[in-house]
């Protein structure tokens, strides 16, 4: 059933009013420390002083000067915070509370106004096994309700998941160090070397989104299924506990390989089911990175 604009408005409206309030009660504190100070421009240089870190002292100038000169940093006071959501087909599944997609949406709402709320910009890349939309970041509440509107609206071109793709475009239209979250179901594979080369620039936080049944078949007998990104259909029988296991297992399998390779790129991974609370595994994250 399509949305009327009223509708669109209406649930904008809601959002943005229950994203703000998350993020000025619980977030803005957690955000700000968490990632503000990780950014260091380059100032200028001086003469050196005593207390000086020799680490900093700028080689070619003092032996230009012949005496030793420190360069100066300064705290980068405005970040940018680039979402890239996976709008593929596998994000419609849900059967519990939410759709992926849905909770996809409110996560990247609530990190969209913690942004702004702190002068930040913040932008994003909607994609499948396409690059379906990129928003450029910029700062304001105007903002924040597009980003919001886009999220809600899209309607996927393709069904399929390509976050290789979506990480190098990203990498190519963002020179400057930003944060980066990403929000999927991480089921594609593929993608470890586009991690690695933006890990190495950007602050990378990966938020996988999944279903209970993602991970568990109930035992519900002979079942048609069908896969979402591809439409291929088959029978499952859901009352074999061989069956039910190796399902289980495949869901391990690449959650562990997602786990592996957002670790060699030295990028976090968190895990959220849909029918878990988002704030707390938010603010638990926050928390920890300001303890780091």
């Amino acid at each position: 059933m399509s949305l009327t604009t009223a509708d669109i408005l209406k649930k904008v409206r809601i959002l943005e009013i229950k994203s703000k309030k998350l993020a000025s009660d619980l977030f803005t504190g957690e955000y700000h420390s968490a990632f503000k100070g990780r950014g260091m421009s380059f100032k200028e240089v001086r003469e050196y002083a005593a207390g000086d870190d020799p680490r900093f002292i700028d080689w070619n100038v003092s032996a230009r000067f012949g005496h030793p000169f420190s360069k100066l940093f300064e705290e980068e006071r405005e970040l940018t915070v680039m979402l890239l959501v996976d709008v593929s087909a596998s994000s419609l599944f849900g059967t519990v509370n939410t759709t992926k997609r849905e909770l996809a949406t409110e996560i990247a709402a609530v990190l969209a106004f913690s942004a702004i709320n702190n002068g930040d910009k913040v932008g994003a890349i909607l994609y499948s096994d396409t690059i379906e939309k990129y928003i450029p970041p910029k700062k304001g509440r105007t903002q924040g309700l597009y980003l919001v509107r886009q999220l809600l609206t899209h309607e996927p071109a393709q069904g399929g998941t390509g976050l290789g793709k979506a990480l190098r475009y990203f990498n190519n239209t963002t020179r400057r160090k930003s944060i980066a979250f990403i929000l999927s179901d991480f089921l594609d594979t593929g993608y470890d070397d586009a991690l690695r080369v933006i890990g190495r620039r950007h602050d990378t936080v990966g938020i996988k989104i999944y279903d209970v049944m993602d991970q568990r078949l109930p035992d519900a007998g002979l079942l048609e299924v069908e896969d979402l990104e591809t439409g291929r259909r088959q029978w499952v029988d859901t009352g074999s506990a061989f069956v039910r296991q190796e399902y289980e297992g495949e869901f391990f399998r690449i959650t562990e390989y997602a786990n592996n390779v957002f670790k060699k790129a030295g990028s976090d991974l968190l895990h959220l089911r849909t029918d878990e609370d988002y704030v707390k595994v938010l603010q638990r994250f926050f928390i920890s990175r300001n303890r780091a």
